[in-house]
């Protein structure tokens, strides 16, 4: 009894965990008792009459071609269906060729053409490629064309088997096939792009909060809230092992026809970069994990003189990714992530600085030492991949022709003299997080640039006669400054 309770309640967490499963399963009902009423009713005459003997093939194909997503279903269906379609006219050319040469010498070459066609197509399977895509189509090649070859010899009527085989096979698929299109379809596309979106949040909120928890896991709090604040960082462990479900879906996703805003020639291969440089991410982050309770902490009072620009590094970093979520899950594009990649290698350059200039690794033990310049390392990795997965997000936005981020209509700027020179000031510029004030301060020397627009795109562009060099705060109320090397500042609130 209580094994039957165990199986009631993992049907239930699983149907709760996803309910598509639950229809899918309707839906794989529905299409055996659609094929098999071609058997038991006979519905179009004499085309049903010789049909209905060889309905256990339709029957075959719907439970071995249905899958959970429509891209499966198709690229299974398809691989069968084109399969069967070549075996068999590969296996009546050889019984015709075999036919020719008696009735003695005729089972000695379709044994030799069953060795050879079997041998090469088992050793095609092995090919990256096929197998990727085609490695259940070569499968079927090579059974029927065995079963075909060797019925012949026996069976005369081998034009007939040839063609029922494939017309079962052609029913079963193409039922499959509409039903998994127009009956509640599951996109294999919108799994990926979900599953990347999904990624990008988690690697994003475990660098938002990493800052907290390494400054303050051996300072204060309760150990069960730490415990339970730790465990949900953790998340980020699913991205680790991600590999194999988004090579699957991407898979799928090129076999699906255009769905929702996923058209023709849909760049899925780009997921698959976007994908590998957040695993990148998530192994640093794991490794950098294990420095939140390190027994090599560093002493309180480093830690602090640290703690700006760890903060930073780690929370802008965050924000770049949860800005690049953001855009894939509107399907926009945006640059509004590029102010927080600047905003982070410049607390990057700014601890590069600190530990160079302040003399603070004189007083570290050298095991320490080990602890804190790793976990450094480790953060400017970070950084440097975040950046990656930004560019990285922009090419797919632009491959799949997102659409371009509202701008605000006819932005005005104007210049105010005063002693200490020039002050420009556009309002407002759209964002995210509400309208911002950009306010431009033009040393008396470039007063001949002051006619010049600054936009929302070249705001965030680094140019290439200078460094930009960023301070900012996450503080409320204190703003953002950027110097420009000519002597340009932006200050935005």
């Amino acid at each position: 009894m209580e094994k039957l309770r165990e199986i009631v309640r993992e049907g239930r967490r699983v149907g709760e965990e996803d309910p598509r499963r639950i229809v899918h399963s309707f839906k794989v009902g529905v299409a055996l008792v659609l094929v098999s009423s071609f058997y038991y009713y006979q519905p179009f005459g004499p085309f049903t009459d010789y049909f209905g003997i060889n309905a256990m093939w339709a029957v075959m194909t719907v439970v071995v071609v249905f899958e959970f997503s429509v891209g499966a279903t198709l690229s299974k269906g398809l691989n069968r269906g084109v399969a069967t379609f070549v075996a068999g006219g590969l296996a009546l050319g050889a019984h015709q060729l075999a036919s020719l040469s008696g009735r003695t010498i005729e089972p000695i070459l379709l044994a030799t053409f069953v060795f050879v066609t079997a041998v090469l197509a088992t050793f095609v399977r092995f090919f990256p490629r096929v197998k990727a895509t085609f490695d259940y189509g070569m499968l079927i090649f090579i059974l029927t064309f065995s079963l075909i070859s060797l019925s012949q010899f026996r069976d005369e009527e081998i034009l007939d088997l040839a063609e029922s085989r494939l017309s079962t096979v052609l029913v079963g698929g193409v039922s499959c096939i509409l039903i998994s299109i127009f009956v509640c379809p599951v996109w294999a596309g919108q799994d990926l792009h979900s599953l990347l979106i999904s990624n990008l949040d988690t690697l994003s909120h475990f660098l938002q909060e990493f800052g907290g928890e390494y400054f303050e896991a051996r300072e204060y709090g309760d150990i069960k809230v730490v415990e339970k604040r730790r465990r949900n960082l953790e998340r980020y462990k699913s991205v680790l092992n991600s590999k194999s479900d988004e090579d699957t879906l991407a898979n799928f996703a090129k076999w699906e026809p255009p769905h929702g805003k996923f058209g023709f020639r849909h760049p899925w291969k780009q997921y698959l970069v976007v994908a590998a440089l957040l695993r990148q991410c998530a192994h640093r982050i794991d490794a950098l994990n294990s420095y939140i309770n390190s027994d090599f902490q560093i002493p309180i009072d480093i830690k602090k003189k640290l703690e700006e620009p760890f903060r930073r590094m780690s929370l802008e970093s965050g924000k770049a990714l949860k800005e690049a979520s953001i855009s894939l899950k509107k399907m926009m594009k945006s640059s509004s992530y590029d102010i927080h990649i600047i905003n982070s290698q410049s607390a990057s350059k700014a601890l590069s600085t600190l530990l160079k200039s302040s003399g603070i690794l004189n007083d570290v033990e050298p095991l320490q030492m080990v602890s804190l310049l790793t976990t450094v390392s480790l953060l400017n990795d970070i950084v440097h991949i975040t950046e990656k997965i930004s560019e990285s997000v922009r090419e797919l936005a632009s491959a799949a022709s997102f659409k371009n981020k509202m701008k605000p209509t006819e932005p005005t700027v104007s210049l105010k003299k005063s002693d200490s020179g020039s002050i420009g000031c556009a309002m407002p510029i759209n964002s995210r997080d509400g309208d911002h004030v950009v306010t431009i301060l033009l040393s008396d020397d470039d007063d001949d640039t002051s006619n010049n627009v600054v936009d929302d795109d070249t705001i965030n562009e680094k140019p290439e006669d200078g460094e930009i060099h960023v301070d900012t705060s996450c503080v409320h109320g204190v703003g953002m400054m950027l110097e420009h090397s000519l002597g340009v500042r932006i200050l935005q609130i």
